[in-house]
């Protein structure tokens, strides 16, 4: 439950503003998505924030008008829209990904505009917990998982590539995981990072020279930018690349075991309107999405040879994808 204390304090001065109007009798609101960059993954959950708001304004009899904007990955460019925002009155603020919600979190300080995130891998980490004004979805990776998938396709694994960006916060968590479990077990590590497109592609093409049996991504944002290439570069060095998201895979990728970042959107509408209309007394400070499900690429697993229909059996609902173009 978030903590009560400020909305105590805030009692007398709530009734005598009483006349100024009450959040749950409008039937208007203005939402800012603020999308860290511009991909599929970021792309996918605010199509599915939208929709849901639609759904909401039909269920509900209310207008919910919604502007996106994206922050191109840049810190100053997501303070902007995220202060204009404010200045101008939106009711809310809806960031996807981790900087865009630590900026907006910041921004929204002194008004305490509500915050409602999306795709946050690590909320504690990321100082998104214990605010009043804040909450939203996280996308966290079960890293064990994708170990013992990595296994199961290849029991003779012997060294694992970590792909990933030093920018992203997102990554830092499941990168430390994933190296601890992998020593654990004895396999190698061998990590190469990037922090644009052409040194993602460079750290990948690093991986194929070491010679690694297998590259891990977590949900990482840079990386997922230049997917399309890193994951041609791995096909074609028969390297299989197991990821942090499906959106990863719609790109050439050949699995991940995550959340669908389609129902995370949803859930994060959902998150909004009730903060809009109930405020943040009944609400957890994140909600951690369920995973479970696999999702595999049929083309980069028929190139690999990889029967993932027995390989990943009993690991999780499976789910079909192919490359889009």
């Amino acid at each position: 439950m978030k903590k009560l204390f400020k909305s105590v304090l805030a009692v007398s001065m709530c009734m005598s503003l009483a006349a100024c109007g009450n959040s749950k009798s409008k039937s208007s609101y203005k939402v800012m998505i603020v999308q860290q960059l511009d991909h599929a993954s970021l792309d996918q959950i605010a199509e599915a924030i939208e929709s849901e708001f639609d759904a909401i304004e039909k269920k509900n009899n209310v207008t919910i008008d919604v502007e996106l904007k994206s922050g191109q990955n840049d810190q100053s460019t997501l303070q902007q829209i995220a202060s204009t925002a404010i200045g101008d009155g939106y009711d809310a603020l809806v960031p996807i990904a981790t900087l865009a919600a630590q900026v907006c979190t910041s921004a929204a300080e002194d008004s305490e505009t509500p915050v409602i995130y999306a795709a946050v891998s690590d909320p504690e980490s990321a100082e998104l917990t214990d605010l009043d004004y804040v909450t939203g979805t996280s996308d966290a990776l079960n890293t064990d998982q994708i170990i013992k998938m990595m296994l199961s396709q290849n029991p003779s694994l012997k060294k694992v590539g970590l792909l990933y960006s030093k920018k992203e916060i997102n990554s830092e968590k499941s990168i430390k995981e994933t190296k601890k479990i992998l020593k654990e077990k004895g396999i190698e590590v061998v990590e190469a990072v990037g922090d644009d497109n052409n040194e993602v592609v460079q750290a990948a093409s690093t991986l194929v020279s070491e010679k690694v049996d297998a590259v891990f991504t977590p949900t990482d944002n840079v990386i997922m930018a230049a997917e399309g290439s890193v994951a041609e570069l791995l096909e074609d060095a028969a390297i299989p690349h197991y990821t942090g998201a499906d959106s990863f895979v719609l790109k050439g990728a050949l699995t991940t075991c995550g959340v669908n970042y389609t129902d995370l959107g949803t859930k994060t509408a959902d998150l909004t309107y009730q903060a809009l209309t109930e405020g943040f007394d009944d609400l957890e400070d994140y909600y951690l999405m369920d995973g479970g499900i696999i999702t595999v690429n049929t083309d980069t697993a028929k190139a690999l040879g990889i029967d993932y229909k027995t390989v990943f059996k009993g690991q999780g609902e499976i789910v079909e994808v192919q490359t889009s173009k």
